[in-house]
């Protein structure tokens, strides 16, 4: 059977760029040689789309020779223009990668791609709007407050009044926990509503929940499944970028010391989450499990969770059976099955 050809896209404009490199790097490692031939390209911090040639050099070492760079792979928004691609693998975080942009971009190619499609990824991005689809489909979520930029100032007041402090000042898009801040105190969130302004012209205020965080990966189209929760224990005050990507003393605890009912909950809900932006391929949903309440409640979905090998999307599914080769597979088999059911859809009556 002759091999695949992957297209490993990865960098991107967001903040989350350097993040990307090394979820592309895991991916590209892990991929079966004999299955798949493995073709990189990088998309640079100004947007620039890279050769191969050319994309192989922003990885780690470690990974480059299980690529293929002589490859000459073309893209556009032409229907057929990917002639040869079997699959394109966007390990993409955040804006321009993971909020829809990307992923129409794919359907007008008319090629397959692991992940969600333009309205999950559109929605799970926006966390205003992923909330309030949270909410209409009956799901328990933390409170917030969407509010432009240009009013940022103006509703300090409100948001007091609503919420006191502690409470959270977010971008609305973006991931990894970038422009996030924990505000104590009206100094802390007037700088908090600055440095989220920097990063989006939406911004969310939501109020700080006491409690555990717990996180749950969903797998699938039509049928998705979740998988056993996890735990993070972060090293500082809240998991953050350098919680996340830097300090080594935060603790992954996989499978999270839950109850059997408490983690069918959570199971539950991740996968009602998931139905409810429309997801498919894939997402990790993070979850808070209340101090005060005990009751479970969602924070957010990502689409497209980090990737490499000690990410806890991965690590969930390993301690539920799914190796991480045999998961990235079951990614392409999944985008392969939606690019198949996509064919039989009429556009001409």
């Amino acid at each position: 059977m002759p091999r695949k050809r992957i297209v490993v896209l990865f960098g991107g404009r967001s903040g989350e760029h350097e993040v990307s490199i090394r979820s592309a790097a895991s991916v590209i490692s892990a991929l079966d040689q004999s299955k798949y031939e493995v073709v990189p390209v990088a998309i640079t911090k100004e947007g620039r789309w890279l050769p191969p040639a050319d994309s192989v050099a922003l990885l780690p070492a470690d990974s480059r020779k299980s690529t293929s760079i002589e490859t000459a792979v073309t893209v556009s928004q032409e229907p057929g223009s990917a002639a040869g691609v079997d699959v394109v693998f966007p390990v993409l975080h955040g804006t321009f990668g993971e909020d829809g942009t990307v992923q129409g971009f794919f359907e007008l190619a008319d090629v397959a791609y692991v992940g969600a499609g333009v309205i999950g990824s559109a929605c799970g991005m926006d966390k205003d709007v992923m909330k309030r689809l949270f909410r209409e489909a009956g799901l328990p979520t933390v409170e917030h407050v969407a509010l432009l930029r240009r009013e940022r100032r103006d509703r300090v007041d409100e948001l007091e009044k609503r919420f006191g402090y502690p409470l959270f000042v977010k971008p609305a898009n973006l991931g990894s926990s970038v422009g996030i801040t924990k505000a104590h105190d009206r100094d802390d969130l007037l700088r908090a509503l600055d440095l989220a302004a920097q990063f989006d012209r939406k911004i969310i205020v939501e109020r700080a929940v006491v409690g555990r965080e717990i996180e749950c990966s969903v797998l699938g189209n039509d049928d998705p499944k979740a998988s056993a929760p996890g735990e993070i224990i972060p090293a500082n005050e809240f998991y953050d970028y350098e919680a996340k990507y830097i300090d080594e003393n935060s603790r992954l605890l996989i499978p999270a010391p839950l109850t059997a009912q408490q983690a069918r909950e959570v199971q539950r809900l991740a996968v009602a989450a998931f139905r409810a932006i429309e997801c498919c391929g894939l997402a990790r949903v993070d979850f808070f499990l209340e101090e005060k309440t005990a009751k479970v409640l969602l924070n957010e979905i990502n689409t497209m969770p980090g990737f490499t090998s000690i990410s806890m999307y991965p690590k969930m599914w390993e301690a539920s059976g799914l190796s991480y080769k045999e998961l990235i597979d079951r990614l392409i088999e999944l985008a392969l099955e939606r690019r198949a059911e996509r064919k039989t859809i009429r556009y001409e009556f």
